[in-house]
């Protein structure tokens, strides 16, 4: 079996190399297909400036949002950073909307309210149903539009 795998990786291998040469300039390189990046990297927050166990990291552009969600009794309080450059400075004056999908495929638009204490949106969903929640934030920064997708369990 591991012969068999190593002859398919170098026959792999040979049958590039000759498909590379042989291709002429004007037709397609299958070599590109794969080299674009996604407009907005996501992550599970394990950086240093996470605000909590459950925190989701969207790097999207120049910007950075983290969605805090934490249950509260029969609500769900969600916490969004948005921040912007190497130091993560809070912005202040966007508008701020959550459309977020419950376990159950119902669909809510929620805005989000700053807190000029905390430097952060908030806001609160009622009647809380167990499962996976999908949440798109829209931020718009000074007519500029910031999204980020994130998914919490309750």
């Amino acid at each position: 079996v591991v012969l068999a795998s190593v002859g398919l990786l170098f026959l792999g291998a040979c049958g590039n190399q000759a498909s590379e040469s042989s291709s002429s300039p004007s037709s397609p390189s299958t070599e590109n297909t794969n080299k674009t990046e996604p407009a907005a990297k996501t992550e599970t927050s394990a950086h240093g400036d996470s605000h909590g166990k459950n925190a989701q990291v969207v790097e999207a552009g120049k910007y950075h949002l983290e969605l805090v969600p934490e249950k509260e009794g029969s609500t769900t309080h969600l916490d969004l950073y948005l921040q912007t450059g190497d130091k993560h400075e809070a912005i202040p004056n966007a508008k701020v909307t959550a459309d977020i999908q419950s376990p159950d495929g119902k669909q809510k638009t929620v805005p989000l309210t700053y807190d000029a204490d905390g430097k952060h949106y908030a806001a609160k969903l009622d009647g809380v149903t167990a499962g996976q929640y999908q949440v798109k934030v829209t931020a718009d920064v000074g007519g500029e539009k910031v999204n980020g997708r994130f998914s919490f369990n309750q």
